[in-house]
């Protein structure tokens, strides 16, 4: 299902022309650069967002309950395996084409959104990447069919510091033996496998860490209760414990100790995922803010016409868009740098906007009646998971430096 494919079911999709028009005009100006499968799959995951999504997210996010309803949909458009190519049974897209869909489902639904970005930048593309025919066959082509996979990075006592990961594997005949716990394992509870990062030899830090592929339903592995958080509730995440799992020994990806590197550039990408969610979060705050705005009288005149709204108005679109292209650079031109850089940009920006959107609605901007509070919570999150923001500051000082000595 390649741009052809995309822009047959964008067409034949029943929207009004006068609600395409509305919606490209919400400060999307990024539009007319885009290639056309990029504004192919904008205009098909918008209007996926906006008939199937934004009518649902609430009661999701009030009753935490998984989208498996709309994960079926998003597999049945191939995007689940968005930059998988055509011939293994993917849509073939490049990364700012699967940023984009990521974006504009997040604005339908944050929760949704976040499943689609970390199953395909952090799980579906490091197999599809990296993976020897045989882990394809294993761990892809059924997980761009439907089944949803997971990354297993962060421990316990190992969060940002991935170095000092303490699950260790040990070889066994032709089996790795897996021992350890991992934590905050996204859709693990309805995941079918995840790629778990593992030292092979604690003395070696970073160069000792090997990555592996493990069916969730193996002998020895046990999942947790679910957390219970105040972002993208329809999420699940929890810890994974391991106990003597054995895998056989074809399962690990790479070579022995290039799993740091594997780790490092998966979260290049995952870090774009969040971006690009954080974009969407945004986006829907911004048009939560100027529905209501359109639509509110106060002193004889809707809330637009006053110039402090206004100016907070103009405040989030240019926030907004700041983190749009902060996000598609990244995307266009991957390095540690960039996509730092977006997600900083994205989740701080997205923050403000909600915070903006909040204070616009006033006392309802409080309700769970209305949006602004889903909104301020889902964009939070942003800050947090996919590495914290102090860490992408921290990042991007640094290559900025290292650029500077290059001079």
């Amino acid at each position: 299902m390649a741009t052809g494919a995309l822009l047959k079911y964008s067409k034949l999709s029943v929207y009004s022309l006068q609600t395409l028009k509305a919606l490209s005009s919400q400060c999307r100006t990024f539009t007319s650069q885009l290639t056309e499968q990029q504004a192919a799959v904008q205009e098909l995951t918008r209007n996926f967002a906006n008939e199937h999504l934004k009518p649902n997210a609430a009661k999701l996010d009030s009753e935490a309950l998984f989208p498996f309803k709309y994960i079926k949909k998003l597999t049945d458009l191939g995007l689940m395996g968005a930059c998988v190519s055509e011939k293994n049974g993917g849509l073939g897209l490049d990364y700012l084409s699967l940023a984009i869909a990521v974006e504009e489902i997040s604005r339908g639904c944050a929760s949704t959104g976040m499943i689609l970005s970390i199953h395909n930048f952090l799980y579906v593309n490091l197999v599809n990447e990296r993976g020897t025919p045989e882990q394809k066959k294993l761990f892809l082509n059924d997980f761009i069919r439907g089944s949803i996979g997971c990354f297993a990075l962060s421990e316990p006592g190992a969060g940002t510091d991935v170095a000092s990961i303490r699950t260790r594997a040990i070889l066994d005949g032709d089996h790795w033996v897996l021992n350890g716990k991992k934590s905050w394992v996204t859709s693990a509870v309805e995941g079918s496998a995840i790629a778990v990062f593992a030292t092979i030899d604690p003395d070696l830090k970073h160069k000792g860490i090997a990555c592996f592929l493990v069916p969730i339903e193996t002998d020895g592995l046990f999942k947790g209760n679910k957390e219970r958080i105040m972002s993208v509730r329809a999420v699940t995440s929890c810890p994974v414990t391991l106990e003597d799992v054995r895998i056989p020994k074809s399962y690990m990806v790479g070579e022995e100790g290039t799993g740091f590197k594997i780790a490092m550039e998966q979260l290049d990408q995952g870090r774009i995922g969040i971006a690009a969610h954080a974009v969407g979060i945004a986006q829907s705050a911004l048009d939560t803010a100027i529905n209501y705005a359109k639509e509110r009288v106060a002193f004889g005149k809707s809330l637009t016409r006053l110039p402090s709204v206004k100016d907070r108005l103009t405040d989030m679109c240019i926030l907004v868009e700041t983190a749009r292209l902060a996000t598609y650079r990244a995307a266009t031109d991957v390095s540690t740098k960039n996509s730092a850089m977006a997600k900083y940009i994205a989740g701080r920006n997205a923050a403000a906007v909600a915070d903006h959107c909040v204070q616009i609605l006033g006392g309802r901007g409080l309700s769970t009646n209305y949006d602004a509070e889903r909104h301020y919570r889902d964009a939070r999150g942003t800050q947090i998971y996919g590495g914290v923001t102090d860490i992408q500051k921290r990042l991007v000082g640094h290559y900025m430096l290292r650029e500077h000595d290059a001079l």
